[in-house]
Order: structure tokens, then C-alpha cells, then sequence
């Protein structure tokens, strides 16, 4: 169950497309952003933005206890949790839990400031936390906008077409979880061929189900058929959504998937989504002491369940249109929240998730182009090291769109350069170019040039930035157009990873056992 959802009622990647002809190939060769071997995770180089001081902090901090102690957080429909906050020493009162100042803050010091996250393929690990940065594709929309150009619901297909993707893509580095909901398989079962189509599909860290605690078992049972139990109980295999019910709120489905994830030591994205005026304060300082308030208690709680077990702080923040309701995206207020939180969450040593490519428009156009460009920036300096929603996020969270996956992972592979900083190498410092072209002349011939040219700049496998006259002869093509049939040469490129075919079959027996222990149920 994703942010959107629940509020809106081996190495080796792919080979390089067969489809992939005439100049839109050749301008994919030369960008090197087609499929291909992954990039690895960020390690930032570029420091990180901050807008409040010291005093701004403290006094967030000490508001955010006011809400714990004072109002309250409420864990409804879940005697074990408030069982379980009694004994640790909280004031429970019916379903409202108050935290004595610093409860919180002292359970959280069992939680792991960093760790890493295993992906089935070694070479494909992430680590999470400290100066990282990890990509993860749009999660939760039940339409898709297809290569068509249809808005249709999302299917099984297009789940693991959007997998595929997300393993092709080089920038990406998760294949995510519920990139899409495939609508065709029931409710109850579907959880199954989603985690089996992140394991089968993709050999990049995925993420489990939490739209059950049965479902959440499924995701961990499933992952020890491939990792083995051991591995599974010490280390992270799978991170998991786990968001509170805003205001101030979290609920007997994301309490229950905690606990089942926690008990096994995977990692819980405990985050808030917040629209601001609607589920939180209108101003950035209100929003920001009540992220605190829920991220405290929630990420906490995971600690009375297993110590150590990994946690983030995670937000989801968006404002609202005051005169339709509606959420707007890649507006400031949000992007206050955003490096706000990062700073809350680095004071508190917990590894932090916000951000992602996120917009209001409904096809790929200039909107969404703005307002996810606004929303990843800000995502990349805020100092983010767990990025859902990094591609393929349209209409508010609506849409998983094929088109648009393929221009957000192009901008993915640009803040991937961003972040890697200033080159203050002997190369990078260029002493023996600047000797040998002296004054007056041009650096375009020059030896330096000639070494670093093809990876001097990053470049775009969809920008056009060739004459007017070389676009009219190649057609005239906007990069919605370009990025379909970048999307489909993918597709058409696509090779499985290897999978242990006793795996496999011990997947699929799985599957088969607990979708036949049960009857289909659509709602």
C-alpha cells in the first residue's frame, strides 16, 4: 500500500536495444544512458542545502515533543502496540499513546544509522544512509498512460514491463514495489506475482507488500526461498512502506506489516504523507513538528519490536490547491518540508526518504517536466538516500507513465553526475590543455579534449539539441515521441537475469500452494 493509494482512496542489465536504429540509436550509443550495466548507488560529493539554524531545529524538536506528550499519537485497532507502549512506559489512553519527553528518541538509539540493503545479485547492493543516494521507480498508481497513449488501468503486464525498466535503467537502483497495481489479478493474490516479478524480472533490491500482514509473510517467506532464512533474520533484503495514517495516526494494516517486517529485521520506511492544509498545517514549521511527532513514535515502535531493526524517516510532502483540493507539486513550501526533514532526520541518525519526480499534469508535458525537475533537485541537495517515485510518476501519483519513466530516468542519470562534484584531479584540473592552447585559440582539438570528450559531459539518450533543420528531417519529434521508442527498443532489448532455476521453482510452488489456500477476492 503506497503513499498515493492509501490517501486517495545480475549484473549485467539488458543489452542494447534491436529497435534501436537510425539517429534516435545512435544518439542512445553515444549517451551511454541506454540499457546497460548499473550505475552505482550515489555517493554524494556535493554538499548538502540547509534552511534552518540551529534554534529553528530546537525549536521544531521541542514542539514535536509537546504533540508526543501532550496530544498524542494515536495506534489504532492494535492491542499488542499499545500493550507494548504501556510497557515501555508511555501513558496509553484507549488508542492514543503519550510519550513521555525522550521515550522515543531513546528506543531509536538501537536503530542502525546505516546499512545494506541486499539485492539478490551482490554487484546490485545499495547502501542506505550516510552521504547515499538510491533511486526507486513511482509506486502505487492504479492507471498507466501506455504506449498508445491510452490512461487505462495498470495490469500484471505492466507491472513487469515497469520492473524490466527499472532493471534496465542504468540510474535506477532499485526496482521499487508496487510500480503499478495490477488491477487483472485479485486483491488478495496479487501481492504474489508482484514480489515474484521483482525477484524474476530484476536482480536489483525490491520492496515488499504491505497491504496485509499475511501479505508482508508472503514477501518474507518468498525472499528466504532466494536469500535462505539465516540471511533473511541478519540482514536487509527488502524495504517497506510503512505510512502513517496523517494526522497524527497509524492504523491496524501498517502496524501489522511493521511488525512482521521488524520482527524479521527488514528495513520500515516509516513516512508520513502529508498534504499540507489538508492533513497537516498550513506552514512549513507546523508541517515539519508534526512529520517529527509521527516519524518518532512510528520509527520507534519498530524498535520495541526487534532492536536494531533497520527504520528511516521518511515524508511524503505536497501542498494543496486552496480553492480545488486538489495536491500541487514542485511548488517551494514542499521543498521547505523537504530540506527541513533531511535536516530533522540527520539530528535524529536515522537514514532519511522524501522526494522523487513528482507532478499534477496529466500527459508528459512542460508541467510535468517543471515540476518533477523542481521536486528532484530539491530531492538530490535536501541530502536524500531513499528516492521513491523516481520515474514514471504522472497525474499526482495516478499514473505510472511509460514515456515519462523514460524521461525521469534521463534526469536520474543527470543528477547522478550532478552529484558526483568537482573533478579537482590532476586530470580534472586540465593544467596541460590550458598550457597547450595558450591564448586566442580553441580547446576543441586539443589532446585533454580528445581524451575526455565522450564522457566529459553527460548526455541525454531524448534531448534534441541538433539544428532546426536535422530535427525537421528526423521528423519533427517532441521527446514524448522519442521517449516511446526509446521505451520500446528497451523492451525489445530485454533479457532476463539468471535465476537458480531450484529457485524459481521453489517460487513458483510458493505461489501456487498460497493462491490455491485461498479464494479470489477483488476488493
Amino acid at each position: 500500500m503506497d503513499d498515493l493509494t492509501r490517501e486517495t482512496d545480475s549484473a549485467g542489465g539488458g543489452r542494447r536495444g534491436r529497435g534501436e536504429r537510425g539517429a534516435a540509436g545512435r544518439r542512445a550509443a553515444r549517451a551511454g544512458s541506454g540499457p546497460g550495466p548499473s550505475l552505482p548507488y550515489i555517493t554524494r560529493k556535493i554538499g548538502v542545502y540547509e534552511v534552518l539554524d540551529e534554534e529553528g531545529l530546537a525549536l521544531i524538536e521541542r514542539n514535536a515533543d509537546t504533540v508526543l506528550e501532550e496530544i498524542g499519537i494515536e495506534f489504532r485497532d492494535d492491542a499488542e502496540a499499545l500493550d507494548l507502549w504501556a510497557k515501555a512506559g508511555a501513558d496509553v489512553k484507549g488508542q492514543r499513546v503519550h510519550f513521555p519527553k525522550g521515550l522515543c528518541r531513546e528506543l531509536l538509539k538501537t536503530a542502525p544509522k546505516e546499512f545494506t540493503w541486499h539485492a539478490r545479485n551482490p554487484a546490485r547492493s545499495v547502501h542506505i544512509g550516510g552521504n547515499a543516494t538510491v533511486f526507486a521507480p513511482v509506486y502505487g498508481p492504479p492507471f498507466v498512460r501506455d504506449l498508445e497513449g491510452k490512461r487505462r488501468y495498470a495490469t500484471i503486464e505492466d507491472f513487469r514491463n515497469f520492473v524490466k525498466l527499472a532493471y534496465m535503467a542504468p540510474s535506477m537502483h532499485s526496482s521499487g514495489g508496487t510500480v503499478c497495481e495490477p488491477v487483472d489479478v485479485p486483491v488478495n493474490k496479487r501481492h504474489l506475482d508482484m514480489v515474484y516479478s521483482h525477484i524474476k524480472y530484476s536482480d536489483k533490491p525490491f520492496m515488499g507488500s504491505v497491504t496485509a500482514p499475511e501479505r508482508a509473510e508472503d514477501t518474507i517467506a518468498m525472499a528466504k526461498i532466494v536469500f535462505g532464512d539465516e540471511f533473511v533474520e541478519n540482514n536487509c533484503v527488502t524495504l517497506n512502506l510503512i505510512n502513517a495514517n496523517s494526522p497524527m495516526v497509524f492504523d491496524e494494516t501498517m502496524l501489522g506489516a511493521l511488525k512482521v517486517y521488524a520482527r524479521h529485521n527488514q528495513a520500515s520506511v516509516v513516512s508520513p504523507f502529508i498534504l499540507s492544509g489538508a492533513m497537516s498545517p498550513v506552514t512549513v514549521a507546523g508541517t515539519l513538528t508534526q512529520i517529527l511527532a509521527e516519524v518518532l513514535a512510528g520509527a520507534s515502535f519498530t524498535q520495541l519490536i526487534r532492536k536494531g531493526s533497520p527504520v528511516l524517516f521518511g515524508t511524503f510532502a505536497a501542498s494543496i490547491s486552496m480553492q480545488s483540493g486538489a495536491p500541487t507539486f514542485g511548488t517551494p513550501e514542499p521543498s521547505l518540508v523537504s530540506y527541513g526533514a533531511a535536516q530533522l532526520a540527520r539530528r535524529l541518525g536515522l537514514p532519511f526518504r522524501t522526494g522523487g519526480s513528482l507532478c499534477g499534469s496529466k500527459v508528459p508535458d512542460a508541467q510535468a517536466a517543471h515540476e518533477s525537475a523542481n521536486t528532484l533537485n530539491t530531492t538530490l541537495l535536501a541530502g536524500t538516500n531513499f528516492v521513491l517515485h523516481a520515474a514514471g510518476w504522472l497525474e499526482g501519483g495516478l499514473v505510472s507513465s511509460y514515456e515519462k519513466f523514460m524521461i525521469d530516468q534521463d534526469q536520474l542519470g543527470m543528477m547522478q553526475k550532478m552529484a558526483a562534484g568537482v573533478d579537482l584531479s590532476e586530470e580534472g584540473q586540465a593544467m596541460d590543455a590550458i598550457r597547450e592552447v595558450g591564448p586566442g585559440s580553441h580547446y576543441l582539438g586539443c589532446s585533454h579534449t580528445q581524451a575526455h570528450f565522450q564522457t566529459a559531459f553527460y548526455r541525454s539518450a531524448l534531448m534534441d539539441n541538433n539544428s532546426f533543420e536535422q530535427w525537421e528531417i528526423e521528423g519533427e519529434k517532441r521527446i514524448e515521441e522519442r521517449a516511446n521508442a526509446l521505451c520500446r527498443s528497451w523492451l525489445d532489448a530485454y533479457e532476463a537475469p539468471p535465476l537458480d532455476p531450484a529457485i524459481d521453482e521453489a517460487l513458483n510452488a510458493y505461489i501456487k500452494a498460497r493462491k490455491d489456500s485461498m479464494p479470489d477476492a477483488f476488493t
